[in-house]
């Protein structure tokens, strides 16, 4: 990719959020943080599990507080949160833990009375904040499974509040827009049809933003998803412009080679049960030269860790995301930055684009842009 390709692709990442105040944003990803921190540890005291100098392994505590089995590993990523900000303790050797600070109902309310003002400085319209809100609220319904957090992502199936989470919010505006212009550039560069492929479209968020963009352009796209409900939902919202079509990032059927010459992942790739394996298959797909743009987010923040992390706990027989990858054995979801960079290397992709600056105040919000070509050259 030429060096004033990327300089456009970053100055219109820039220009598409140059009416927020980038410095507090870090600040406002805390408030949300805390939230939820505190709200872990509200739920695991609630038992009486933490008397003093009683210590527990995590399993009698999933045990004791009824903790369906496919999301213990989030209760195990709570407790790695909490020991690590210093609300717990676990004894490395034994494993076993205890200490956990009490956590009143007025502190907890009061870091909850944030989330209406944190929610709003990241650009989240006032649904997402009330997700937040609702999801605290029935984190231990959560975790027993009687409450499925898509009933509150979806109410009555509306779409609004998921929308809110990977379209309507600075760090999205600001991803969806590089993502633009980087399928611009290949439209550019087709000299014909451009043929994009999109991985677990979802909801539509990012799809939302190209489609329109690319609306003079030659391209044929197709909108992809392993839930027919989404893409009932896409092709009520976007017609006939695109195709439509059932996939499995973690299939293993074969792959037609160069059927496409983009593929776009948004905030879906971390669902793969072995990375590696899903970007050469990936690799496979795409045409010489072809260009993978992937949005990702590549830091776990608690306030995820006590809702949107819900939707990635496998169903009975399913393996857990990351379970035979570089993340087997951690219980982590999301790859890190060096991660992402040494995974595609390692598929044989020549990473070009890894946005945001990681020394931009917006990289405290997690997520990033990713482009890299199944071909170092530069095509004509």
């Amino acid at each position: 990719m030429r060096a004033e390709t990327l300089d456009q692709v970053t100055r219109s990442a820039a220009t598409a959020i140059n009416d927020v105040d980038t410095a507090a944003l870090p600040g406002f990803m805390r408030q949300l943080d805390h939230a939820a921190l505190l709200a872990m540890a509200r739920t695991l005291g609630r038992n009486g599990l933490f008397r003093p100098g009683v210590s527990h392994r995590w399993n009698q505590i999933a045990d004791r507080l009824r903790v369906a089995p496919r999301h213990r590993w989030i209760l195990r990523r709570w407790l790695t949160a909490l020991n690590d900000e210093g609300l717990l303790q676990r004894d490395e050797t034994t494993g076993f833990v205890h200490g956990l600070r009490a956590v009143g109902r007025s502190e907890a309310a009061d870091a909850a009375a944030f989330v209406d003002e944190a929610a709003r400085g990241l650009g989240y319209p006032p649904e997402m904040a009330r997700f937040f809100l609702a999801a605290i609220e029935q984190l231990p319904r959560l975790l027993r499974d009687e409450v499925a957090v898509q009933a509150l992502l979806f109410p009555d199936g509306d779409l609004a509040t998921a929308e809110g989470a990977y379209k309507d919010n600075v760090i999205n505006r600001y991803l969806n827009t590089a993502a633009v212009d980087l399928l611009r550039g290949e439209c550019r560069r087709a000299g014909g049809t451009l043929r994009v492929l999109e991985l677990g479209a979802g909801v539509g968020g990012t799809t939302a933003a190209v489609v329109p963009a690319l609306a003079d352009e030659s391209v044929d796209y197709l909108f992809t998803d392993v839930s027919q409900f989404f893409l009932d939902a896409g092709r009520q919202r976007f017609g006939e412009r695109l195709r439509y079509g059932m996939l499995d990032i973690n299939s293993d059927e074969p792959v037609q080679p160069g059927s496409a010459d983009v593929v776009l992942a948004a905030n879906v790739l971390h669902n793969s049960v072995h990375i590696g394996e899903v970007l050469a298959r990936l690799r496979d797909l795409l045409a010489p030269g072809g260009m993978l743009v992937v949005i990702e987010s590549c830091r776990e923040h608690y306030q995820a860790m006590t809702s949107m992390q819900f939707l990635m706990s496998p169903r009975e027989g399913e393996p857990q995301p990351g379970a035979t990858d570089v993340r087997a054995g951690t219980d982590r979801i999301f790859l890190t930055r060096d991660e992402w960079l040494a995974e595609l290397t390692a598929a044989g992709f020549a990473p070009q684009l890894d946005l945001p600056d990681p020394t931009h105040p917006l990289a405290a919000l997690g997520q990033h842009v990713f482009a890299a070509r199944t071909d170092e050259l530069e095509q004509p």
